[in-house]
């Protein structure tokens, strides 16, 4: 209790600091601030409040909404000398762009009841053109949720932000409990892959059957990967590019007994299903 308290009267603070700066007008409040801390702070606020382990309280999200709204409202336009920002401030409002507007195009449709055979009913699948039609207004851009993806995170060179995006799904990476910030980017997306490594329905070594079952993402993403990680390591193995880049990514935050599986070299790559389910916590986890 007395976390959420404290949580809220920050949230308070960070929200009348928004509104003095917007007073001034839009350009001079993003210029001010770069969208940090005030912008952020309204995204930190919800996030705390109602992500749980990657999950989300969305019929509470749906109800109280004006968080989420009010960052990407504050996100819309254009900040000033965007592009000479430093690369990580970038990287760190593009990934909780995304992620906010993953949660709107949920809270939007919550509860969410589609038809098609191809995705469960709740999945955000079931939204007509969520990822490829919606289109957004970020940083001044009109965009959609897969042009963010495949347009705008490749120029980055980081394929661990592939990882660090909640699709709305189950499959997807843990949505954090917190906004990415641009001075804490480096050690987020490093505990990203300690947790997706270690998450068995992102990575599965399954010994006995002499198998490595990894994530579709890793598929969806193989150039972006290969071009990463394929030549820092496992190089005499023998192994394809994209196995060499798994490896090379998650080897390090596994135990011993765990790199010594791959260093037998008998295991055979395999990918998992995604799983479409909604990352919903409403009445208990799917």
């Amino acid at each position: 209790m007395k976390t959420r308290i404290r949580s809220a009267l920050t949230g308070g603070i960070v929200l009348a600091a928004t509104v003095v700066l917007m007073a001034a007008g839009p350009r001079s409040w993003l210029a001010a601030t770069e969208v940090q801390p005030a912008a952020v702070g309204a995204l930190d606020l919800l996030l705390d409040l109602y992500v749980r382990d990657g999950f989300v309280y969305y019929a509470a999200l749906k109800l109280e909404r004006s968080h989420l709204d009010r960052y990407l409202a504050a996100i819309a336009e254009e900040p000033v000398d965007f592009d000479s920002w430093e690369p990580d401030a970038r990287v760190a409002l593009w990934l909780n762009a995304y992620n906010g507007l993953v949660l709107r195009t949920v809270v939007d449709h919550y509860p969410i009841r589609g038809q098609s055979p191809r995705y469960p009913p709740d999945s955000i699948r079931q939204v007509p053109g969520a990822f490829d039609r919606q289109r957004h207004r970020i940083v001044g851009r009109e965009v959609t949720l897969d042009e963010i993806e495949q347009t705008i995170f490749p120029q980055f060179g980081d394929p661990r932000l592939f990882l660090a995006i909640g699709r709305g799904a189950v499959g997807s990476g843990r949505l954090r409990s917190e906004a990415y910030r641009s001075d804490r980017l480096e050690m987020q997306l490093s505990s990203v892959i300690e947790e997706f490594a270690t998450t068995p329905r992102h990575v599965l070594l399954d010994q006995i059957g002499e198998a490595l079952w990894v994530s579709a993402i890793f598929g969806w993403r193989e150039p972006d990967f290969e071009a990463a990680y394929s030549e820092q390591g496992w190089t005499d193995s023998g192994r394809t590019a994209i196995e060499r880049a798994i490896l090379t990514l998650i080897s390090p935050v596994l135990f011993s007994s765990e790199r010594e599986f791959f260093t037998e070299n008998r295991f055979t790559l395999r990918y998992q299903e995604f799983d479409w389910r909604l990352n919903d916590l409403t009445g208990g986890r799917p």
